[in-house]
C-alpha cells in the first residue's frame, strides 16, 4: 500500500511540475529573446535529465554498472519512441529546420560515438572525459549560436516600435516557476522509480532489464510529462527540443559523469553491445527520415513510434524469460515489420511536404 501511494504521489508531482516547467520555460524564452527550441535543448533538457544523472551516477558509485548504462540507453530509446510518439498523437509536431539539420545529426553522432567507445566492452574514464568535453563544446556552440540569432533579430527589428517592458513576463518569476517545476519533476520521478523497482524485484526481474525498462521509463517521466504538457499547450519546439536535447545530454553528460566517478569505468554487458546499443543508434537514425517527411511528425508516425517501443519492450520481456517464442518473434519483426516500415518511410519522404494539422 505504501509503495502504491508513493507511485500515485510521484505521478501527481510529475503533472504539476511539468505544467510549471513548460509555463516558465516558454515565458523565459520570451523574456530573454531566445527561441523556445534553445530553451528546450538546454534548460529544459538538462533539467529533465537530472533523474538520469542521479540514477546513473548513484548506480556507478554502488557498482551497479548495468543499471547505470541500461538507464541511459533505455531512456534514449524511450524518449524518441514513446515520448515523441505520444506527443505526436496529441498534436502533430512541426519540426524546425535547425532540429533536422543540426540537432538530430548531433544526436546521431553522439550515439555513434558511444557505440565506438563501447567496442572494447567498457566506457573508460578517458572515454567519459571525452564525452563530457563534447558536451561542453556543444553547449557553448548553442549559446553562441543563440546570441548571434538574437542580435540578428534585433538588427532586423531596428526602427520598429519598442515593446512595452511592462508587457514582458517577469524574469525572476519564470526562473522560480522553472525551479519549482524541476524540483517536483525530480521528486516525482524518484518516487515512481522507487515504487516500480520494488514491484519489479518482487517478481524477480534482473538489474539490466530493470535499468533498460522500468528505471529508464521512470527517470524519463520528467521528459514524458514536460513534452506532453508542451504538446497540449502547443509549445511544439519545447516538446521536440526537450527529447532531442535530453538524448544528447544523457549520452554525453550522464555517461560522462558516471564513467568518471566509477573506479574501473563502465563495463558494457554483451547484450547491451549486441542489441540495445544498436537499437538506440537505429532509433536516432530513424528520426531523420521521419522528420524529413514533411518536416512534421504526423499522428501515424507517432503511432508507429509507439508500436516499435511496445515491440522493443516485448522483446526484452521474452528475452529475460528465455521464452520459446523469442525466435519466431524476432523473425517476424526483422523479416516483415521492419522492411514494411522502411518502405513506408521512403514513400513518405518522396511525397511533397505537408503542413502539420
Amino acid at each position: 500500500m505504501v509503495t502504491l501511494l508513493l507511485f500515485v504521489a510521484g505521478l501527481a508531482a510529475l503533472i504539476v511540475g511539468a505544467e510549471l516547467l513548460v509555463r516558465g520555460a516558454s515565458r523565459l524564452a520570451l523574456s530573454l529573446g531566445i527561441s523556445p527550441l534553445v530553451v528546450g535543448l538546454t534548460i529544459v533538457a538538462i533539467g529533465t535529465s537530472s533523474p538520469e544523472v542521479a540514477v546513473s551516477v548513484g548506480a556507478a558509485l554502488d557498482g551497479q554498472t548495468d543499471i547505470a548504462v541500461g538507464n541511459v540507453v533505455g531512456s534514449n530509446i524511450f524518449n524518441v519512441l514513446f515520448i515523441l510518439g505520444v506527443s505526436a498523437l496529441i498534436v502533430p509536431l512541426v519540426v524546425g529546420s535547425q532540429i533536422v539539420h543540426q540537432e538530430v545529426p548531433i544526436m546521431i553522432g553522439a550515439s555513434l560515438l558511444l557505440l565506438m567507445f563501447g567496442l572494447d566492452g567498457v566506457i573508460s574514464r578517458l572515454d567519459a572525459l571525452l564525452l563530457l568535453g563534447v558536451l561542453v563544446a556543444y553547449l557553448a556552440f548553442l549559446i553562441v549560436q543563440s546570441r548571434r540569432q538574437h542580435h540578428a533579430e534585433q538588427a532586423a527589428a531596428a526602427g520598429l516600435p519598442a515593446i512595452d517592458p511592462g508587457a514582458q513576463p517577469s524574469l525572476p518569476r519564470q526562473v522560480l516557476l522553472i525551479a519549482a517545476g524541476l524540483a517536483l519533476l525530480v521528486l516525482g520521478s524518484d518516487w515512481l522509480v522507487d515504487a516500480s523497482v520494488t514491484f519489479a524485484r518482487i517478481i524477480g526481474v534482473s538489474d539490466l532489464v530493470i535499468g533498460l525498462t522500468i528505471v529508464a521509463a521512470g527517470t524519463s517521466m520528467p521528459e514524458v510529462a514536460t513534452s506532453i504538457m508542451a504538446a497540449v499547450r502547443k509549445e511544439r519546439d519545447i516538446a521536440i527540443g526537450n527529447v532531442i536535447g535530453s538524448n544528447i545530454f544523457n549520452i554525453l553528460g550522464c555517461l560522462g559523469i558516471a564513467g568518471l566517478v566509477s573506479g574501473a569505468g563502465l563495463p558494457l554487458a554483451p547484450s547491451v553491445m549486441n542489441f540495445d546499443l544498436w537499437v538506440m543508434v537505429a532509433v536516432a537514425v530513424a528520426c531523420l527520415p521521419v522528420f524529413l517527411s514533411g518536416r512534421a511528425i504526423a499522428r501515424w508516425e507517432g503511432a508507429m513510434f509507439l508500436f516499435y517501443y511496445a515491440a522493443y519492450a516485448a522483446y526484452l520481456i521474452l528475452a529475460a524469460q528465455s521464452h520459446d517464442a523469442l525466435g519466431e518473434y524476432s523473425q517476424v519483426m526483422l523479416g516483415f515489420v521492419v522492411p514494411i516500415t522502411i518502405v513506408t518511410l521512403v514513400v513518405s519522404i518522396a511525397r511533397p511536404s505537408r503542413p502539420a494539422a
